[in-house]
């Protein structure tokens, strides 16, 4: 740790880099320590449009929830939320709707101290809530979702898992996961998500750097598991996608895209490496 860096709240692993607050850094915010800028300034070396394409996952997540918010989606639980920075999901919303309302879950101590320092700090703590917790337990998130009281477990609620599902293994049981949330949410709830894909791959004229990257991130605490386009498919199984379907991130209504990050990628979105989507459950 170095004499710029916070004290680290209880539970944060500093020996190893970790994915949040990596993504934090490359976002510009400054809930990072030494060993994370140090990551995320190789990686930048490695492959320097990292920053732009993971301006392109938050643009997404900003696009998504503000589709729900316009067709009457007023409540979130966004798993893997990570560290808080500009667009986060409850500021989205609420600009849409201002008695949106949102449960943010995250596992790094990190993310979460920084994301209740928020919410208290816009004096919204009350209306929005954030739990510690890992998203692998179902039943566990729900049940303590609920029990913040900001969910009402009988209306549509927008289930997000932007940025996060491939941080799972590819040992885990990341679909049977996915359809028991699923099965919890009442009808006329969204599933929207987003994932890196190893689908063209090996055919990017920069796939090498591509490679390293992913080394380095096997290396951390957070290693990267990607997944191809039939797979990510799986994920959103009876439910209704909306249009576009499973697309590229910049592919993603590009009519609402507003970033100059996102628009570079406008011409090759399949240089982003992220399929997205949007399921409503019948």
């Amino acid at each position: 740790m170095t004499t710029q860096d916070p004290e680290a709240p209880e539970g944060v692993d500093l020996e190893r880099p970790n994915a949040a607050r990596i993504y934090d850094w490359f976002l510009g915010g400054d809930a990072n320590w030494a060993i994370d800028r140090q990551f995320g300034e190789q990686a930048v070396k490695t492959f320097p449009m990292i920053k732009t394409v993971a301006r392109a996952g938050r643009d997404f997540l900003g696009r998504g929830v503000r589709y729900l918010a316009r067709n009457g989606i007023d409540q979130f639980l966004d798993l893997g939320s990570g560290v808080p920075t500009v667009g986060n999901v409850h500021e989205v919303a609420t600009e849409v709707n201002p008695d949106a309302r949102c449960v943010y879950v995250d596992n790094e101590p990190v993310a979460v101290a920084h994301s209740q320092i928020l919410l208290e700090q816009e004096g919204v703590a009350g209306r929005h809530a954030v739990l510690q917790g890992d998203l692998r337990d179902p039943a566990d998130i729900w049940k303590r979702a609920l029990d913040t009281g900001v969910l009402d477990p009988n209306r549509p609620i927008g289930l997000i898992m932007v940025g996060v599902l491939y941080f799972l293994g590819a040992d885990e049981p990341v679909a049977q996961t996915i359809r028991k949330y699923l099965s919890l949410l009442p009808s006329g709830s969204y599933f929207l998500s987003s994932h890196l894909t190893d689908d063209n791959l090996h055919e990017m004229a920069d796939a090498d750097s591509r490679e390293t990257i992913m080394k380095q991130y096997n290396k951390s605490s957070t290693p990267l598991t990607l997944r191809s386009r039939a797979e990510f498919t799986s994920f959103f199984e009876g439910l209704e996608l909306v249009e576009p379907g499973i697309v590229y991130l910049p592919e993603w209504h590009p009519e609402e895209i507003e970033s100059k990050a996102t628009k570079k990628l406008a011409n090759d979105p399949a240089f982003v490496g992220h399929l997205c989507g949007l399921g409503r459950k019948p």
